[in-house]
């Protein structure tokens, strides 16, 4: 399974949307996606993954494909270390 369908299931899980409004230019907002889920969100990212994600790094992801994209490469970073 890839890191964006794994992604999808924790997200869909949490915030209870459906997997089609999670297009790389949807927002936290269009997703209807309020606070306490984004941090159940990067509780299960972080569990998930084996990865920490930092409070500054949070605020630069805006949309679901820059989550993505993020979560895609701190994944190769720690399979590279």
């Amino acid at each position: 399974m890839s890191v964006e369908e794994q992604l999808k299931g924790i997200v869909t899980r949490i915030v209870h949307c459906e997997p089609e409004v999670l297009t790389p230019d949807n927002t936290w907002k269009d997703m209807k996606a309020d606070s306490l889920d984004l941090v159940q969100i990067l509780v299960a990212v972080e569990d998930t993954f084996g990865i920490e994600i930092p409070d500054e790094d949070t605020e630069k992801i805006h949309n679901f494909g820059e989550f993505v994209a993020y979560i895609e490469r701190r994944v190769a970073e720690k399979a590279s270390a």
